[in-house]
């Protein structure tokens, strides 16, 4: 029997407060780098607006009044605050379900993120948990990344464009799913469809004036969506 045809052969996911639970401490540590040297501290919705950006966009626009030459104290500091506390971090609850389901329906998978490719590949390595066999990694699930230190930080169009033409797919059949509107953005700027997550960085308000297909409330909502329309 051949395989049904899906609407989206790729699906493209952001990482950190798409399926990662990283936001929070995303925010904490940006925060906390900002006090480290000397700068004001960003309200918590300022640091979460940046969320999605390469690191070096996302800190010159949490600390504009930074000199240049300052920018690598603020990241060392950043990266701290966040190596300290990256251990405590998982999947949201139901990831591991929706990538298995989105195996076995026969779609391709990829990462476009604004961690470093260090960064991604230190977390890819790690066992997904959540009852997944033993012995597999988070990057079993994903067949290309892409990250913002390899190539344009979100929302230009190549990281997607890259990863499409890595994948040897159309755009008209790539689905980006994110929980930012860089994300969004990015998506209709290398002219794909776009799904938004409601539970990550962004507020779902904000997401919907991107008009994406939806705005999903939890990674259950998500899968159901993809079920039902992917």
């Amino acid at each position: 029997m051949s395989p049904v045809p899906r609407r989206f052969e790729l699906i493209v996911f952001d990482w950190d407060g798409t399926l990662y639970d990283s936001t929070a401490l995303i925010v904490q540590a940006l925060r906390a780098a900002c006090a480290d040297v000397g700068q004001p501290v960003p309200s918590p919705e300022a640091a979460s607006h940046v969320i999605g950006l390469g690191l070096h966009e996302a800190l010159r626009q949490v600390a504009p009044g930074l000199p240049a030459a300052q920018i690598p104290e603020l990241v060392a500091a950043y990266r701290v605050h966040y190596l300290a506390e990256q251990h405590g971090l998982s999947l949201f609850p139901g990831t591991v379900d929706l990538l298995d389901g989105l195996r076995a329906r026969g779609h391709r998978l990829a990462i476009a993120t604004g961690k470093s490719r260090r960064g991604l590949d230190e977390v890819l390595a790690l066992p997904p948990g959540q009852g997944a066999p033993a012995g597999r990694r988070l990057g079993h699930y994903f067949e290309a990344s892409r990250t913002a230190d390899e190539t344009h930080s979100k929302p230009h169009p190549r990281m997607l464009l890259e990863l499409i033409e890595h994948c040897g797919v159309r755009a008209e059949h790539t689905l980006m799913v994110g929980d930012t509107s860089h994300d969004l953005q990015l998506a209709a700027n290398a002219g794909t469809a776009a799904l938004a997550v409601g539970y990550g960085a962004h507020p779902p308000e904000q997401l919907r004036t991107l008009s994406p297909l939806a705005v999903l409330p939890s990674v259950q909502a998500l899968d159901q969506w993809l079920r039902d329309h992917a």
